[in-house]
């Protein structure tokens, strides 16, 4: 298992891959409501419709799950030339999904899947859709798209629903062009045959795809590493990932280079529907970025769990993936790094979190330092403290300073249920901090009620206050250090938790 601390890490530092998905287009239709009572015309429930909403599935599902992960993403599909088409469309450009390998066929409709809803419950659903395989016209459109939409891609993504998109001459082309361009190709795949995707990296089956296309049933566990073995060398495979609901994720390479299973991380599950694309997805993404199948697994993981906790096809962000893998975490976790903290702002602002921010040396933790860090969680929702280097305590308070180094004053304070995320810097003043945090409180000592709070200006001009707090009277740590023999004895503020360069 990949520490939880590492795999925040990898995610942080993740680029946006250019991820290309070839396969079937869907649109999504929910229809909510309750039911009350049975039909007088027949034995079957009658659903009161409340609402109705058109969504992105099939292929475009993934897609949607990409962008969410901030990924460049080309779709390359069919749909047909009607209003669901041009919705289609829309959406994709709205969502900032690349266009130009979606082909129009006049001749069949584009696929709508219908689901009626009662509460969390899927009553029926009803699909309209012609499965027939894309005529001689459309086939060769897109065989002249995928080499042009391939340029530049990091990993490609076959999206098979087994409705007449993916013939085998676009498989076919789809895999050589990858392979020619040392691309990554990952396959949701169809069907009993997995050799008709022949030379592609891996395939994603759940557990009764897989057994489907093996002829057999997976008894238990111990049956999946040959199961593996059988998928990989039946299409020329460089690995297999079998999704297999509550028992997690399985992954096993080529003669078992690599092998392994994922426990669940579901915490409820309400809806399964679109949880494989979103595996899928995130496969494509951090292969595409360059992680290891292992780390991609364990990530996919994490980001199923959140979405099968969700009513119909939803997509998962970076920040709630992050926010996810900070769960269950020892309060070191609080420790946050620029990239990982940027991604716990998104979320907080995103959740309408009122953020609030101090700074300080906070060398040695007292009475003091803790009022003052509860006034200031109290004029909000989080609370993020800066917290001086080393060098720059040195700087501040003498060549003696600090009693404690960073990390040790770091791991404290993330240990007080007061602070939400604790950062270091460098620099004399926090105000590049201050700017990069942007907080809604900026919180500082009352001894500054005459002099210029650093980072003022940028708060205020960001619809922002500047709160000075009370201070513990006797409390500093110079005067403790000083008592203690190890200091000067002078008094002071709050060792920079109010004074103006920690």
């Amino acid at each position: 298992m990949i520490e939880a601390n590492r795999l925040r890490e990898l995610l942080a530092n993740e680029g946006a891959p250019r991820v290309v998905i070839i396969g079937d287009l869907i649109v999504d239709r929910y229809i909510s409501g309750d039911v009350s009572r049975i039909s007088p015309e027949a034995p079957i429930p009658v659903l009161a419709a409340s609402s109705s909403e058109l969504r992105l599935g099939g292929a475009g599902n993934v897609a949607a799950n990409l962008r969410a992960m901030e990924a460049e993403v080309i779709i390359v599909g069919v749909v047909g030339d009607d209003s669901h088409g041009s919705f289609l469309r829309q959406l994709f450009e709205a969502e900032g999904i690349g266009t130009g390998g979606v082909i129009s066929d006049g001749s069949r409709p584009t696929i709508e899947k219908t689901r009626m809803m009662s509460g969390v419950q899927q009553m029926l659903r009803v699909d309209w859709e012609d499965t027939r395989p894309i005529d001689s016209v459309v086939l060769a459109r897109m065989l002249e798209a995928i080499p042009r939409e391939l340029e530049g891609a990091d990993a490609v993504v076959l999206s098979d629903y087994g409705k007449g998109t993916l013939t085998q001459e676009v498989i076919e082309l789809a895999i050589a062009e990858a392979q020619a361009r040392s691309i990554p190709v990952l396959v949701d795949p169809k069907g009993a045959d997995f050799s008709r995707y022949a030379g592609a990296t891996l395939v994603t089956p759940n557990r009764k795809e897989a057994e489907l296309a093996l002829g057999r049933e997976l008894s238990g566990l111990g049956d999946l590493p040959g199961a593996a073995d059988e998928l990989i060398a039946a299409a020329s495979l460089a690995q297999v990932v079998i999704t297999l609901g509550g028992d997690g994720i399985y992954f096993r390479a080529r003669d078992g280079a690599l092998d392994g299973r994922i426990p669940t991380q579901a915490r409820a599950v309400f809806d399964v529907t679109g949880a494989g694309d979103t595996v899928v997805a995130h496969l494509a993404f951090h292969l595409g970025a360059g992680l290891e199948l292992k780390a991609a697994v364990t990530l996919a993981n994490h980001a199923a769990g959140i979405v099968v906790a969700k009513l119909g096809t939803h997509s998962v962000t970076r920040s709630e993936l992050f926010e996810r893998l900070l769960e269950g975490q020892p309060q070191e976790s609080k420790v946050a790094t620029a990239a990982s903290l940027s991604a716990r702002l998104e979320a907080w602002r995103r959740e309408g979190k009122r953020i609030v921010f101090t700074n300080g040396c906070f060398d040695v933790l007292h009475a003091g330092h803790v009022s003052y860090l509860r006034f200031a969680r109290a004029r909000g929702d989080v609370l993020v403290v800066g917290v001086n280097d080393d060098a720059s305590v040195a700087r501040l308070k003498g060549p003696e300073r600090p009693v404690n180094p960073l990390a040790d004053r770091l791991l404290v304070l993330g240990a007080l249920e007061v602070v939400d995320a604790v950062i270091a810097f460098g620099e004399d003043t926090p105000r590049d901090l201050v700017e990069f945090v942007s907080p809604d409180v900026l919180v500082k000592g009352e001894d500054y009620v005459d002099q210029p709070v650093v980072g003022r200006e940028w708060v205020e001009s960001h619809g922002g206050q500047v709160v000075l707090a009370p201070l513990l009277e006797g409390r500093s740590t110079t005067g403790i250090l000083g008592r203690a023999g190890g200091g000067s004895g002078r008094t002071g503020s709050l060792d920079g938790g109010a004074g103006q360069g920690a």
